[in-house]
């Protein structure tokens, strides 16, 4: 099962603490490793970014910055058995924040990517 992670979080003043840096490297190449780690990056912020809108059978591009408090700064792509697992690396992930860069606030959400196992069988 394929699941997308997205973090989030307000960027402080300060830059992420070297060591940190190390450690999700560390981490992307254990996942790698260990073939759960299909794709991953970090996203420019959403100044740089646009929005393609449909209201009212219209098309509206609309360009960033948007005024969420948190933006949505990396992102990772995991294979897994279930959620479980899924739950497992990002927490790991969250966890290297938490330890290593006091102050640091954000949040990784989660989105299952559509499989196979999703679709009921023809009848």
């Amino acid at each position: 099962m394929r699941y997308l992670a997205l973090l989030k979080a307000i960027q402080p003043d300060t830059p992420a603490p070297p060591e940190l840096m190390a450690a999700i490297m560390k981490l992307g190449e254990e996942a790698t490793t260990a073939g759960v780690l299909l794709d991953q990056g970090g996203l420019l912020p959403s100044a740089a970014g646009w929005r393609v809108d449909v209201s009212a059978g219209k098309l509206a591009v609309t360009d960033g910055p948007f005024a969420e408090a948190k933006e949505i700064i990396s992102y990772a792509v995991y294979d897994v058995r279930d959620r479980e697992e899924a739950v497992e690396w990002t927490s790991r992930f969250m966890k290297l924040h938490r330890d290593m860069w006091p102050g640091w606030s954000g949040e990784t959400e989660v989105r299952k990517v559509f499989g196979p196992e999703d679709f009921a069988p023809p009848a």
